[in-house]
């Protein structure tokens, strides 16, 4: 199938889906979310993977078993690309629109102690923060989980000590519902982002591991 965009009903879908999430609902309108939304999103990815590999285009139910929320439809639908631990690129599409992004989503035991390890080496470290400012300048948000406190182990007074209080870091560009998202364009659109988020994908790729 070739990549068209996503429809104005791949929205739609989901604006409602968020005012009633409901098993009723979900089965009045399947046939909506495999044809408007899983459909292009497979698509994209697809269309994306000779370059950049195969994606997970993930299951639309949610785990309840542990939540106090116990909706059980996601109100979005993600696809990520693994090139490393909890690392790599990810494409949305939801009611607020389409958003791209890529980084590490997760980070604990010999992972965190890892990317803290680089993040504080006197090379690594800073081609991690030239990374980053130059994706800030070209309009992605950088964000990520943080800790309040220093990290155990490092002094406050590290020149880096902001970016070793990260526990996760990605960085992400929303293209909410502008028209082009509708159209192929957003294929090449999803491309050229994430060649630019590269550097910071390959960095992780290559620091964070376990």
């Amino acid at each position: 199938m070739e990549f068209t965009g996503f429809p104005t009903a791949a929205l739609d879908f989901y604006d409602d889906l968020e005012v009633d999430n409901t098993k009723s609902f979900w089965e009045a309108h399947k046939h909506v979310y495999a044809e408007s939304v899983r459909a292009p999103m497979v698509a994209l990815t697809d269309a994306l993977a000779a370059e950049f590999g195969t994606a997970k285009v993930f299951r639309p139910y949610r785990d309840v078993r542990f939540a106090k929320d116990k909706t059980p439809y996601k109100t979005h639908q993600g696809a990520f690309v693994a090139v490393g631990p909890a690392s790599g690129w990810y494409v949305e599409v939801a009611a607020p629109g389409v958003r791209v992004g890529g980084g590490v989503y997760e980070a604990s035991g010999e992972r965190l102690a890892a990317l803290r390890e680089a993040m504080a080496d006197d090379k690594a470290g800073p081609a991690l923060e030239r990374i980053l400012r130059d994706l800030e300048r070209s309009g992605f948000e950088i964000s990520g989980q943080r800790l309040k406190t220093v990290p155990r182990g490092y002094d406050k007074d590290h020149p880096r000590i902001e970016l070793l209080r990260m526990r996760t870091v990605l960085a992400g560009r929303s293209y909410g519902f502008e028209p082009f998202v509708h159209t192929p364009e957003l294929l090449d659109r999803v491309r050229q982002d994430w060649r630019r988020m590269r550097p910071l994908v390959n960095w992780l790729a290559e620091h964070v591991t376990g």
